[in-house]
């Protein structure tokens, strides 16, 4: 067995920054990443509970767990917590997202470009309830992927509606 390694050691994750993925969970939800910098991520929601949803620039904190694995954590404005471990070698991903009541009681809040409404989805948050937490912990299969260069503003610049034809539903 190699030995595991945690690091936010830039060097570490040479593999990962510029990675763009797509990838669908076991219960149908859809969403594409892209990795921008050892510690800044770009993702689309493309179906699921808050389809169409899409952020830039979320801070994230990502250590390497093994040989292409990692994991990759956030905290939303929103009050919801992601954290997605990443195999890239195997094409699997299980990730755990924490949302709040407040979020379940009416995901379509957040349906939005989320950067644009930083200040709206605080006060959401702010208002609540966030609790009880919806725990949705899911396997998902990465079904298209590229390594693109760092820090590319062009890669998740418009929502998923405005994508075309057979784009997530590409394959490699």
């Amino acid at each position: 067995m190699s030995q595991v390694s945690e690091s936010l050691n830039p060097a570490e994750l040479v593999y990962l920054v510029g990675r763009h993925f797509i990838y669908t969970y076991d219960n149908g939800w859809q969403y594409e990443f892209y990795v921008k910098n050892e510690t800044t991520v770009d993702y689309r929601i493309h179906s699921g509970m808050v389809g169409g949803r899409w952020v830039r620039d979320q801070f994230v904190h990502i250590v390497r767990l093994d040989e292409q694995v990692c994991k990759i954590s956030w905290d939303e404005p929103t009050g919801t917590c992601v954290s997605v471990a990443v195999n890239l070698a195997a094409r699997r991903i299980h990730g755990v997202v924490f949302f709040p009541d407040w979020i379940v009681k009416d995901p379509k809040k957040t349906v939005c470009y989320q950067n644009d409404h930083l200040d709206q989805m605080r006060v959401y948050r702010d208002a609540g309830p966030t609790y009880p937490k919806l725990v949705v912990d899911e396997f998902a299969t990465i079904t298209f992927m590229e390594k693109l260069g760092r820090d590319d503003q062009t890669v998740i610049a418009c929502p998923p509606a405005e994508l075309p034809p057979g784009y997530a539903s590409r394959r490699n």
